[in-house]
């Protein structure tokens, strides 16, 4: 049973020189339990898209213009900023892309666990703190004193997002939205984040919104995939069958643009392998073709992609695909 769904959604910002369509009809379902990524370029309207799903468009600039975002049987859409304030957190929590800038500085990280679990769960302080310790345990961190009494510049960069992540679950939500929370990380720690997300996801049965530019952390985490760029979803289905079966050539680029890939790794003049780019830039969201928004960067365009913008298609599998002239590439 879907938790979120989300149907045409349209998100645009008021500048000097236009209007920028930033999500531009975007559709996307996340059942309860399920893990789904967003992948795509910087730009492309990933983390605009989360911030919708949270009622944290910045104003009085961006507005959610057209759509339908239906969580947990309501219109998110509908909700006003008194709503939110009890679906934050509560309902819905982030983990953002980086911890030291989302934590207060002049707070400790016990302060600031402790302010969220006495205000959305009631408890005294003495309560709080045993809440915050089992939270910490759960992300593995269990040097709970120096943490709690640490401000965040004074933790590592994984601990950091350990700790954001453990104040992110101190209402249990339902939907974990984690706008790429491994990209300031090394490997090894990126591996210890994307194993925590995954045990949450199994044994507290939170569902995960993971958005990312990365296919390389895809595979081994996400149940399903949309592939979003210049504001909408060109490819959309489960991971297994959007990883070996790719049909966009966007898709398709993302995917060879990753290291120790079986496809897109050509050899320099050494015998070295390099990674095969995606030619040209992301169009400007001021003005937006009228055709589809990657003719001017795919191999694959033909006159038809210049004019209209390519509807739906449905493949085996629940896999859907917006493009004239798609192929089947086996991974």
């Amino acid at each position: 049973m879907a938790l979120l769904e989300i149907s045409d959604l349209k998100v645009h910002f008021s500048t000097p020189t236009g209007t920028v369509q930033a999500v531009n009809g975007v559709d996307f379902t996340i059942d309860r339990g399920e893990i789904m990524a967003l992948v795509g370029e910087s730009g492309s309207g990933k983390s605009i898209t989360g911030l919708s799903i949270l009622g944290l468009v910045p104003k009085p600039n961006g507005k959610i213009v057209d759509g339908r975002m239906m969580f947990d049987g309501s219109d998110l859409v509908e909700k006003t900023e008194k709503d939110y304030r009890d679906i934050r957190g509560k309902e819905i929590a982030m983990i953002f892309q980086n911890p030291l800038t989302a934590m207060d500085p002049s707070f400790t990280v016990g302060n600031q666990m402790l302010e969220i679990i006495k205000y959305r769960q009631g408890l005294s302080k003495k309560e709080g703190l045993l809440e915050a310790k089992k939270l910490l345990d759960l992300v593995g961190i269990h040097d709970h004193e120096r943490v709690l009494h640490s401000y965040p510049h004074a933790l590592s960069g994984g601990m950091r997002q350990r700790a954001m992540i453990a104040m992110a679950l101190s209402c249990k939500p339902k939907l974990l939205i984690a706008d790429e929370p491994t990209t300031a990380l090394d490997a090894t720690i990126q591996m210890q984040i994307l194993s925590l997300l995954k045990r949450i996801n199994q044994e507290l049965g939170t569902s995960i919104l993971f958005i990312t530019h990365d296919f390389g952390v895809v595979a081994n985490l996400c149940d399903k995939v949309a592939v979003m760029y210049a504001g909408r979803i060109l490819e959309y289905g489960e991971t297994q069958e959007i990883l070996t079966k790719p049909k966009h050539p966007y898709t398709e680029g993302l995917m060879n643009a990753m290291p120790e890939t079986s496809i897109g790794q050509l050899k320099d003049g050494n015998g070295k392998k390099r990674l095969k780019q995606i030619e040209g830039s992301p169009p400007d969201l001021l003005n937006l073709p009228a055709g589809c928004s990657f003719f001017d960067r795919c191999n694959r365009a033909t006159d038809n992609c210049h004019t209209a913008f390519p509807a739906i298609t449905t493949k085996s599998n629940g896999h859907l695909v917006r493009c004239f002239n798609e192929e089947e590439v086996y991974v």
